[in-house]
């Protein structure tokens, strides 16, 4: 007998219905996951050993990872070196004269050429001399007619003097007639000094050379009327040799230049150009400056230069360099081999074996392309080029220069390496071989 009931047997159909295979969804991700994981894997497999291979590449010194790096290197020399003081200088003539008329009137000649080299003394221009030959020649006459009244009072002097004696005249008339000699002779003295001062225009109309120099550029023409000692200048001559160079120094060298000087030694300075390639000119201090610039806290020095080829040129700007000291037997090396940091200056040496180790330097002084250090010895190698990735203890390669020369200016041009040589050659003897099979065939 049954008593299951109606809503029990709809119930049984329902839950057979339901599919037997269906996949959980996590099971799908978990599935994903797994998949992505093994492509890794298998990519950091191939990674490895193509890294392998080229470590085993690397030794036979082609580059690539763990290949000797190529570097530019030079030697550590022993010598000599001046310690400099560098500023900017300014070509200064000894003297400078602006020529003007001392005399009013036309200007008749100009008897120089401009930039021409005169001598003192030399006659530069003409001012129409006529007015003031006049002038003397009327001082001139002016002076014989009082030389003459003088000579006639001297005679009634005497004369005066005879009759008082005698008691002839009375002294006061004596002492008037010596009053009118003394009136005499002052009247003689001041046509004198007229008939000089006329004398003395009549030069001043020939204008001269005042010193040794190079005439500037015409300011007047023949035929204006100059006026005297006007502000219009006929001529502007400044010395140009001996010259001399005005440059600043800080007031930290002023003991040790002034101690130098004081013992007789004559402090050489060099005239370069403003790019500080050409050398100038050669001199010697002069002279430093009596006061400090207080708010530079530097000294103005004068250095003399002889100027003979007059490649200095007035108001010419040009690096100065004072020779302080000269440094006796220190160690060289191109300042394009010095490395900073934060804290010190060094240097990488290359060993026999072509490896660099770091070295700690001190920087005595630089000259721009080389620099006296300590820290180094004679004869060692030291890398000037080639620094990305270098570090302790790798190998170099060194390239060859075409100056052989090291420093940042050396120029460096790599080599082929044996084994590409090697190839190249091999390359060359297939092609031609194959060449000639071809011409065989034709």
């Amino acid at each position: 007998m049954n008593n299951e009931s109606p809503e029990a047997k709809e119930q049984t159909p329902k839950e057979t219905s339901k599919p037997k295979h269906s996949w959980p969804m996590w099971l799908g991700a978990v599935l994903v996951l797994l998949l992505g994981a093994g492509y890794l894997l298998s990519q950091m497999t191939s990674g490895g050993a193509a890294q392998k291979g080229s470590k085993g590449g690397g030794k036979n010194g082609k580059k690539g990872a763990g290949g000797p790096i190529p570097v530019a290197v030079d030697t550590v020399a022993q010598g000599n070196m001046g310690v400099y003081i560098e500023a900017l200088g300014t070509v200064t003539p000894v003297y400078t004269v602006t020529v003007t008329s001392r005399v009013a009137g036309q200007l008749m000649e100009v008897d120089y050429k401009e930039g021409q080299m005169v001598k003192k003394g030399d006659l530069l221009a003409v001012v129409d001399p006529r007015p003031y030959e006049a002038v003397v020649l009327q001082a001139q006459g002016q002076l014989q007619r009082d030389q003459a009244l003088l000579a006639n009072a001297r005679i009634d002097l005497a004369r005066y003097k005879s009759a008082m004696e005698q008691h002839a005249i009375p002294e006061q008339q004596f002492a008037t007639q010596q009053a009118t000699v003394n009136q005499d002779e002052g009247t003689v003295k001041l046509d004198q000094g007229n008939l000089d001062a006329g004398a003395v225009n009549v030069t001043y109309t020939r204008i001269t050379s005042p010193i040794d120099g190079r005439v500037g550029l015409r300011q007047v023409d023949p035929g204006n009327i100059v006026q005297a000692n006007g502000t219009q200048a006929l001529a502007v001559i400044a010395q140009i040799s001996p010259i001399t160079v005005i440059f600043t120094m800080a007031e930290d060298y002023i003991s040790e230049v002034q101690q130098q000087m004081r013992a007789g030694r004559r402090l050489q300075v060099d005239a370069l150009s403003r790019d500080d390639t050409t050398m100038l000119a050669h001199g010697t201090v002069l002279t430093v400056d009596n006061q400090i610039d207080t708010t530079t806290g530097t000294v103005k020095v004068r250095a003399s230069f002889p100027n003979s080829d007059a490649r200095l040129f007035p108001n010419e700007f040009v690096n100065a360099k004072l020779l302080v000291k000269t440094l006796m037997q220190v160690n060289i090396i191109p300042s394009a081999a010095i490395q900073r940091n934060n804290e010190v200056a060094f240097v990488y040496v290359v060993d026999s074996a072509k490896k660099v180790h770091t070295r700690d330097i001190k920087v005595a002084t630089t000259n721009g392309l080389q620099s006296a250090v300590t820290g180094v010895k004679p004869g060692e190698t030291v890398v000037t080029d080639g620094f990305d990735k270098l570090q302790d203890g790798l190998e170099v390669r060194i390239r060859q220069t075409k100056s052989g020369g090291g420093g940042a200016a050396a120029q460096t041009v790599s080599q082929p390496e044996p084994e590409e040589q090697t190839n190249k050659a091999a390359d060359a003897k297939g092609a031609s071989h194959k060449k000639k099979q071809k011409d065989s065939q034709q």
